[in-house]
């Protein structure tokens, strides 16, 4: 009996290790659970290429956009465990859209392969409000309570949850006012709509280079090479203010180890290429990879910190 469970076993196992490396025999689906055109969907097809030339099969994007990125996330967590469908994604749909409604899926149906790249959050102002440092800012709006608005891409998203982080360490009275997307966000600021905005570096990047966006801080304990004279929020005093957008790929619970290593092999090779880097580089962001557990505990820890910025907050979308 033992031995046959051991023919068994040995069998599963040779059986897995030929499907891990014949993958890909067929054309993959990568999931953008966002809009085509936004940042996710621009790396995704880059990162798709590669991964078409590396493998010799084509990799369809397709964007499914609705529920904070969740109606993405569902269809590639409902997806057979064959490595054929995948999703690219931001931290919200699988982190901290947990933390602010109901989910259709559970954390424990994710099957997490690799980041593949990091964003750290700034916060701007137009180059026109005269202020020029952090600390401008908040004594601005401590000497003038309820009267100063920061924009967002909207309710619930990463930039909403970074500068009510902001708000409330530095303890201040300021006013949310959500837009549909990062773009009108930005231009909200542009136009003096809103007073500041703490969003990916990438959404202003190009208007900071303009001289039309001052960034005051990086969200974060480190410089960001793009902007390496942009102090961070903990060079200013405000440790526990720490926001970035970690993007990753993810897959139905249950792919074969064997086959993740192969898909993290074939993904590392991508996000390492040099023109992947510079066009992450170009985008305000940072080449990452990682096995599935560190994807895991960081998207575990970003929920830990947006429940408690929602429940201090009092920020619900249902």
């Amino acid at each position: 009996m033992f031995k046959q469970a051991a023919i068994v076993l040995g069998t599963f196992a040779v059986a897995t290790s030929v499907f891990s490396q014949a993958w890909p025999e067929r054309p993959i689906r990568l999931v953008v659970p966002y809009a085509a055109g936004g940042p996710t969907d621009v790396m995704a097809r880059k990162i798709g290429a590669h991964i078409a030339v590396k493998t010799g099969q084509p990799v369809i994007i397709d964007n499914k956009g609705g529920g904070g990125g969740t109606i993405g996330v569902d269809q590639v967590l409902k997806a057979k465990p064959d490595g054929y469908t995948l999703g690219l994604v931001a931290p919200g749909p699988v982190a901290g859209m947990f933390a602010l409604s109901k989910v259709v899926y559970a954390q424990s149906d994710i099957g997490y392969i690799s980041l593949v790249a990091r964003n750290p959050a700034v916060i701007a102002v137009s180059a026109k409000s005269g202020i020029k440092t952090l600390a401008e800012l908040t004594q601005s709006a401590k000497e003038k309570p309820g009267t100063l608005n920061f924009s967002s891409a909207g309710p619930g998203t990463t930039p909403h949850i970074g500068a009510e982080l902001f708000k409330q360490e530095a303890q201040l009275d300021v006013v949310h006012i959500p837009y549909k997307g990062a773009a009108p966000a930005v231009t909200a600021v542009l136009s003096g709509e809103v007073q500041f905005i703490s969003t990916d570096l990438m959404a202003v990047l190009p208007f900071a280079q303009q001289g039309q966006l001052r960034i005051l801080a990086v969200v974060g304990t480190k410089r960001s090479p793009q902007i390496p004279d942009v102090p961070t929020t903990t060079e200013l005093g405000l440790p526990k203010v720490v926001m970035e957008t970690n993007y990753g790929v993810v897959g139905p619970k249950g792919i074969p180890v064997d086959l993740q290593k192969r898909i993290r092999s074939v993904l590392d090779e991508a996000v390492n290429s040099p023109d992947v880097k510079e066009l992450l580089n170009q985008l305000g962001a940072l080449a990452v990879t990682s096995s599935s557990d560190e994807y895991r505990a960081l998207m575990e820890s970003e929920y830990e910190k947006w429940k408690r910025v929602a429940t201090k907050g009092n920020i619900r979308l249902d």
